[in-house]
């Protein structure tokens, strides 16, 4: 496929299911903006989970990437050495979607090279962000057992940023750059960005807690386990379910005042520009409802993931549809996602 746009556009939804719901509701040009700033992160993603070769290597090519990104003078010319030195360190498990945007790199530049140049500082500061975070965190990693988690709390929220509060940071750059009367909400709702990304982040951390620890990864914070008489190589273990749950519960409550957060950051965007509201209100609302889903669950340790249903993301974007502008109405529909339960009945405005 020769054109950048169209290939963008089309592996979106082969690498995130979410996003390919709620990029679409973005008013144009955010809906390519944030697809191709969306591919831009996730092919550091691939590099930091799927690169075999030691954490010094990850962190050249991490920064390699962050600096193609601001397209210095010659790129195009270096990114087929840069594609072919990542292809030859991607696990051979690594999912088809995944390392078929790492060898499209250069494509995804072009499509990143074509947009407004108002798009373009924020979503390199937040790809040097990011790479620069995870190979911070991929250093730190090396130095401790495998898979033994995260130093502590604190950690696992560092590590939350860099994946994803970074990614809100960006996108209220890009509101404001979209929406100018936004200047005046500015610092507010720079504030409170990065809980945007942290909290969807931790809730998929606790929610992918077995399927991490079977493939070799661990982002729980070591002291939390260890108050709770934990390690992750013991966290499995049956006859541990009760101090595991335990555990997560503490972490839930954290994720819960992350989220809480979010919330108001999704609130302060204008009701007359629906598509922002929803683009981060769908993301947030499945997440707190799975998050519902974890406390007190000791499926979340068994092998079985812990999911919601199809129905309830099509009842989520249905009532949020229709009560975009009631603050209300939302903060009811918010409330009882946090709760588990949905009555639809109850959410008129």
């Amino acid at each position: 496929m020769s054109n950048p746009e169209a290939f963008c556009r089309e592996a979106l939804p082969e690498v995130s299911r979410t996003f390919a719901l709620n990029i679409p509701v973005l008013p144009e040009p955010l809906d390519l903006v944030v697809t191709v700033g969306y591919l831009l992160c996730r092919i550091v993603d691939t590099i930091e989970d799927e690169a075999t070769c030691s954490a010094t290597l990850r962190a050249q090519l991490l920064s390699e990437f962050a600096r193609l990104v601001e397209l210095p003078k010659g790129w195009r010319e270096e990114v087929p050495r840069f594609t072919a030195q990542v292809g030859q360190w991607l696990r051979e498990t690594v999912p088809e979607p995944e390392a078929r945007l790492v060898h499209r790199t250069g494509t995804v530049l072009e499509a990143f090279a074509a947009l407004p140049d108002w798009t373009q500082p924020p979503m390199a500061r937040c790809v040097r962000a990011m790479a620069d975070g995870m190979a911070d965190v991929s250093r730190e990693l090396a130095l401790a057992p495998p898979a033994s988690g995260l130093r502590d709390l604190e950690a696992t929220l560092t590590y939350c940023y860099y994946v994803a509060g970074t990614v809100g940071e960006m996108l209220t750059e890009l509101f404001i750059g979209f929406a100018p009367r936004l200047a005046n909400q500015a610092n507010e709702l720079r504030a409170l960005s990065p809980a945007f990304g942290r909290a969807l982040q931790l809730i998929n951390i606790l929610k992918d807690i077995r399927e991490d620890l079977e493939r070799g990864y661990c982002w729980l914070p070591r002291t939390v386990m260890a108050a709770h008489g934990l390690t992750a190589r013991t966290l499995l273990y049956p006859e541990n379910r009760g101090r595991a749950v335990a555990m997560l519960n503490e972490l839930v409550a954290v994720a819960r005042r992350e989220a809480d957060i979010s919330l108001e950051y999704a609130l302060r965007l204008p009701v007359d520009e629906p598509g922002l509201r929803l683009f981060c209100l769908w993301p947030l609302f499945f997440a707190v409802l799975a998050l519902s889903r974890l406390e007190n669950n000791p499926a979340v340790f068994e092998p079985q993931p812990v999911k919601i249903s199809r129905a309830s993301v099509r009842e989520i974007m249905l009532l949020t549809q229709q009560n975009v502008t009631s603050d209300t109405v939302l903060r009811a529909l918010y409330m009882q996602c946090l709760s588990g339960t949905l009555q639809p009945e109850s959410l008129t405005p």
